[in-house]
């Protein structure tokens, strides 16, 4: 009787540890400070925050619809975003929010995220 065919099996993935990722091209096993995979030369560029804030939507936002805080809920501050509509008929939170528009939008993208992230 002919012997069967051993099965192959692909090999268990790997774990990889704190300071390991994984090339985004190619797969392969990484530092994770490397900025390009040394087997396929592809750059590691960071993936895009999910559900992270814009500072160009935060500042218009701030600029159009201010006086009613509507910046302020898209930032998550909610408590902040009631006190603006309690207040708008005093266009006190209207004068507030184009000032703070102003601020997002000439904040850098970095100091944007730090705070704001």
């Amino acid at each position: 009787m002919p012997a069967e065919p051993a099965a192959t099996t692909a090999p268990p993935p790997q774990t990889l540890s704190a300071n390991q990722k994984y090339c985004h091209a190619c797969a392969a096993v990484l530092d994770a400070r490397a900025e390009l995979c040394p087997k396929c030369g592809v750059r590691q560029s960071e993936p895009a925050p999910v559900g992270g804030r814009n500072k160009t939507s935060a500042g218009i936002f701030a600029l159009l619809l201010g006086g009613l805080g509507v910046h302020k809920f898209y930032l998550g501050k909610p408590v902040q975003g009631i006190l603006y509509l309690l207040f708008c008929w005093t266009f006190i939170p209207s004068v507030i929010a184009l000032i703070e528009g102003i601020v997002y939008l000439t904040k850098s993208d970095a100091e944007f995220r730090a705070k704001y992230g």
